[in-house]
């Protein structure tokens, strides 16, 4: 009898524990402290052959303007439960402006960058300063700068947005504030002020101050970016050391300030792999999202293969496992959390040996 008024009193003690809003930690250990990450988070593939007939759907059906602001849509990942986000911290979505339409300003303390996937005619106007989208160019809107977009031709674009939405939401720091009606400053240069004055690779200003917690860049060319990933596989054919693995080049996109990441909780990336060559598997604690820029391959989630294709987006959990497979020449951008996870002394990793 001694053991049943033992559970008796274990029974009241827990429903004493719920009305007081308590949990022991006992019952609670494996869910508060696996021994392993455990992502709600799905790794999940979205297809740029189904993502832009949408978008252009909606262009044709939803106006932009005051309110709603922009027509961009959002990546949901399954494992979420229907929250429009692609990772527990990341935001990511396609945006789609009409022939002729402006995108009223705004800002808000989220960081946020676009990258674009194909076309040109749309200039993203930065506190001010017109910067031209182009194919390949990664475009910066740091926290808290007005930001609108306005396009100059008869044709439509499309792009990726990223920001830190789930992260800002999660930390009850969200802020939000209209810019004018209409845009200033609609004038259509080659070049912004940020890149005249930033712009040039090892130089940054003498006496002119720059941020060091978001990159006063605001846009990082294709070009640029194209040629720092051919000198790295053209120096590792000739015996240099400084490719990220066999076929395989990377670069991170830096603050010119202080080589940081050009914002302060977005790691950017871009990566090229050469026809037939493997990034072997590997975890890591942070998610990230993959678009194919250029090319065709495979991603090998958690053992689950996926073809790929250009435009296509690839959401990896944090300690997901990930092999990465060319079939041609495949030109990949990433972005992700890992600003946040090594400022927190999260950071692991772990590549898979067979």
């Amino acid at each position: 009898m001694a053991g049943v008024e033992v559970d008796t009193e274990l029974e009241r003690l827990y429903e004493d524990f719920g009305r007081h809003g308590l949990l022991p930690l006992w019952t609670q250990r494996e869910d508060l402290m696996p021994v392993t990450p455990r992502p709600a988070a799905a790794a999940h593939r979205w297809r740029w052959r189904d993502l832009y007939p949408l978008a252009q759907r909606a262009g044709a059906l939803v106006p932009v303007g005051r309110g709603g602001e922009r027509r961009a849509i959002a990546l949901a990942n399954p494992g979420l439960a229907g929250l429009p986000h692609a990772t527990p911290t990341l935001w990511a979505a396609v945006q789609y402006l009409g022939a002729r339409e402006t995108a009223p300003a705004h800002r808000h303390s989220q960081n946020a960058f676009r990258f674009v996937l194909e076309g040109e005619g749309v200039w993203t106007v930065v506190d001010g300063d017109p910067v031209a989208m182009r194919r390949g160019d990664l475009l910066l809107t740091p926290a808290w700068a007005f930001h609108g977009h306005h396009n100059t031709t008869d044709e439509p674009m499309a792009w990726l947005d990223g920001l830190d939405i789930p992260l800002v939401g999660y930390l009850d720091a969200n802020f939000f504030e209209f810019g004018e009606e209409r845009l200033s400053g609609l004038s259509t240069p080659d070049r912004s002020r940020a890149e005249r004055l930033w712009g040039h690779p090892g130089l940054v200003p003498v006496g002119v101050a720059g941020s060091a917690i978001s990159s006063p860049l605001s846009a990082y060319r294709w070009e640029h970016t194209d040629a720092a990933l051919a000198a790295q596989l053209e120096l590792a054919d000739e015996g240099h050391p400084g490719a990220a693995g066999p076929g395989h080049a990377a670069i991170r996109f830096a603050n010119p300030v202080n080589g940081d990441d050009v914002l302060p909780t977005i790691r950017t990336e871009m990566h090229r792999l050469r026809p037939g060559a493997v990034r072997s598997a590997r975890r890591e604690v942070s998610s990230s999202v993959w678009q194919v820029f250029d090319g065709s391959g495979a991603f090998v989630l958690d053992g689950v293969r996926s073809e790929v294709d250009r435009g296509d987006l690839v959401a990896v959990p944090s300690w997901g496992e990930t092999e990465i497979r060319a079939n041609d020449r495949l030109d990949l951008f990433r972005f992700s959390d890992a600003p946040v996870i090594e400022r927190l002394r999260l950071n692991q990793s772990a590549e898979i040996v067979r």
